[in-house]
This record gives structure tokens, sequence and C-alpha cells, in this order.
């Protein structure tokens, strides 16, 4: 059964106390935060403002809402009313002006408090922020949703929004021993985000557990329907084989197939399915729609500020510039049919569930990169909802993450019965 309050924990003025000391201490070596001002000061003086005007809200504990006092961190291409949106790049902020986004106000609404912008790959896309992963500072904590990852694994924070388009969250969940939930498609609004690819770009939730996440995901997702406890029953769980586990590396694997193993063990239905044959094309159709929608996006910032995008960025933007309307559009309609496929394969398997490893391995070494989002591909591509779970340790001791994903617009039957999933592998530690 899902709870239905996250505790913030004491007075206002002590709340913020603690949340800000906690930050100055823990971020100096994590960097999951963009800085506000040249001290912590501005942070503290405007929190205590932003949690003050929160009680003034809601003086009554009764009628408080299920986010009340608790601090959120957000991702820095969202925008947020009084900070400023950078996208991880050297452009002016004010480029980026314009009305706080709708998940952002969903937040406000339901009594949150915005701790601060997290920081992200440039642009939400491959080039890397400063941020050290939480587990092992030498290792990356995957991207582009970095800072928002390191940050609820830090516990800086219980909550912190990111984006995925391709693997932005459930990567960075899996290298940082977090939960990492991206609901379906366009479930939350991505108005006032600062867009990569629009058909593929979603807004998802990091926490401590699928519970949390299921709190947030409930502020946050349009039309949200609680599981009742009548419709609650352990789901069939899916296997993807083929050349698509394949693509993991060999810790990954056989950490997965242990996992596998244990779930059965534990009276998960499990069947194994012969899928995505034709992997490599489809990867093919992501990227053309992503790299292009991508030029698109930056069309009237790259010929004015190119000189300042990253290099990755730039190869980014320069690709999608070379892919034609036509093959554009030829991708959308391969998308479309991949969508039906797979909706049919999960069908006629009777699969509630799928589940694979989260990413290739555990969190690479060195920060140069954000990893491989091979994992997450398929199931972005199809715009699924995907949960990454931790589960388990590397050999280095590094986490390692249980992807579970479901059909388009079960997220609140995936939350739910993933809990269970979660018990059985226990909760993450640091």
């Amino acid at each position: 059964m899902q709870t239905t309050t996250i505790e913030a924990s004491g007075s206002p003025s002590a709340t913020v106390d603690m949340l800000c000391d906690r930050l100055d201490e823990t971020d100096r070596a994590i960097h999951a935060f963009v800085a506000e001002s040249e001290t912590s000061a501005a942070r503290r003086e405007r929190l205590r403002r932003e949690l003050r005007s929160i009680h003034e809200r809601w003086p009554v504990a009764a009628s408080r809402p299920p986010l009340f006092g608790v601090p959120v961190a957000v991702k820095d291409i969202v925008r947020v009313d009084g900070l400023p949106t950078r996208g991880g790049s050297a452009l002016p902020p004010e480029v980026f002006e314009g009305r706080q986004a709708g998940a952002v106000d969903r937040l406000r609404n339901a009594g949150a408090l915005i701790a601060g912008k997290t920081v992200t790959a440039e642009f939400a896309m491959t080039a890397p922020g400063p941020t050290r992963n939480p587990r092992a500072h030498d290792h990356t904590p995957g991207g582009s949703s970095s800072g928002s990852a390191a940050a609820v694994a830090a516990s800086m924070v219980p909550l912190a929004i990111g984006t995925q388009t391709v693997g932005s969250m459930i990567r960075p969940a899996a290298y940082c021993g977090v939960v990492g939930f991206k609901p379906t498609a366009r479930r939350i609004p991505i108005d006032g985000v600062i867009a990569n690819a629009p058909t593929l770009d979603t807004i998802g939730v990091f926490a401590a557990t699928t519970a949390a996440a299921a709190i947030a995901a409930a502020v946050l997702c349009d039309g949200w329907q609680p599981v009742r406890d009548a419709e609650v029953k352990r789901p069939v769980l899916g296997v993807p084989d083929g050349p698509y586990l394949e693509q993991a590396g060999t810790e990954a694997r056989a950490a997965f197939e242990a996992q596998v193993a244990a779930l059965s063990n534990a009276g998960f239905p499990v069947h194994r399915v012969p899928m995505f044959a034709d992997l490599a094309h489809d990867a093919e159709d992501l990227h053309t729609v992503n790299r292009y929608e991508a030029a698109q996006s930056h069309a009237a910032w790259f010929p004015r500020y190119g000189a300042l995008y990253r290099q990755q960025s730039v190869a980014t933007v320069r690709q999608g510039q070379a892919i034609s309307q036509e093959q554009y559009e030829r991708g959308l309609r391969r998308r479309e049919a991949f969508r039906t496929s797979l909706a049919q394969t999960t069908d006629e398997a009777d699969v509630d569930v799928w589940i694979s490893p989260a990413a290739t391995g555990p969190a690479p070494h060195g920060l140069a990169s954000t990893g491989s989002s091979v994992m997450c591909l398929p199931w972005s591509y199809a715009g699924w909802p995907s949960l990454s779970i931790p589960a388990g340790r590397a050999g280095n001791g590094l986490p390692l993450g249980l992807q579970c994903v479901s059909v388009a617009g079960s997220d609140e039957r995936l939350l739910d019965s993933s809990q269970a999933i979660e018990a059985l592998f226990g909760p993450a530690d640091c």
C-alpha cells in the first residue's frame, strides 16, 4: 500500500538550517547543485522566505498538502520562478527566460520547497557537468540528470526532478543507487523546459524509495488514479531475451540473472520472451528523431551562440541539421510501428512488467562521459513508463539498478507493483 505523505522535519527555521547546513557540507564534494550566488547566504534567506510563505498558506496541519515543506531539487533545464535557468551552458540565462514550468507549479501547489537547481549535462544532451557520484567521487553519476540523482543519493534532498530523453534518469538512478521514475511520455506536462527532443522528452522524479516516488508522481502526473488494494497483484515479469540483453556487460548480466532467479524463487511469475530482433534499426530511428528535434529546438540559439556550445552539443546539433524532413517523418512512422509491435508482444506474452538491467554495468570511472543509455533506449523510444530500483552492488561496491517497465498509461500500477520487487532487494545504502 502506498503511503500518502512525506514528512518535513522540524520548525520552518530548523528545516531550512538543517537543509542548508547539509548542502553546504555535502555539496562541496558532490557539486550536485547550481550555485545561486557567491555565498550560501542567498539560498538560505530565499528558503526561509519560501518556507514562511508555505506555512502561511497552509497554517492548519490537517489541511496541509502531501509535499508540505518537503525540499525538492529541480534540474536546471526546468524553469523555476526566482531562479535563473542556464541549462548547464555558458549561454546568458536571459535566453531561457519564460513562464515557470507547469510541473513546478504543481510541486509548489502541493507545498514543496524548491531547494535549488541541480546540475545537468549541457542542454540535457551529453556534455557532462561537474557532478560527482556520491558513492565514489571519481566515477560518473550518469546524465543528463546528474545533479538530481546525486542530490538524492547524497541525502541532500528527499526528492528531485529530472528529465529523460533516452536514458537521462534511469541510468543516473542506477549509477547513484536511488529510485528513478520516468512516467509515460507527456504524463507530466513539459512546458517551461528547455527542449531536447519534444517527442521523447519526459519529466520524472528521483527518490529514495518507490513509495516516495509515487507520492511525487501523484502530484505531478495528469489524471493520477491510486491503485486500490483489491487491484494489487503480483505482476507477471517479462525478460526480453536476445540482442537487447546482450548489450549489458558481463557483470550486469550476471547480476541480472541472479535477480531474475531471486524474483522467481520469491514467487514472481517470469516469462522469457525473444525481443528486439531489429534493435540496431530501432536505435537508428530513435537517434534520427532525437537529433532532428534537437537541432530544431536550438534553431534560434545556435546561430547566435554556437561558439559558446560545448563540442558534444555542437556535434548533436550539426547531426540534426543534416537530417532531412523526410528522414525525420520516416523515423516517426517507424516509431509508431515499433510502439504497436511492442504492445502486441507484451499482450501476447501476458507480461505486466518487463525487467532488465537499468544500465550496462556500474558507473564507469571518470567524469568525461555520462555512460551508455542503450538499456533505456527501446522503452524511451516507445514512451513507456520505466523505473530503476537499486538492486545490489557490483564487485567494486558501486550500485546496480533493476529496470522495470510497463505499457503506456500504467504508471500507477508500475509503481505500486514494483514496491514488492523493491522489498526483495532491500533499500539502497550509502
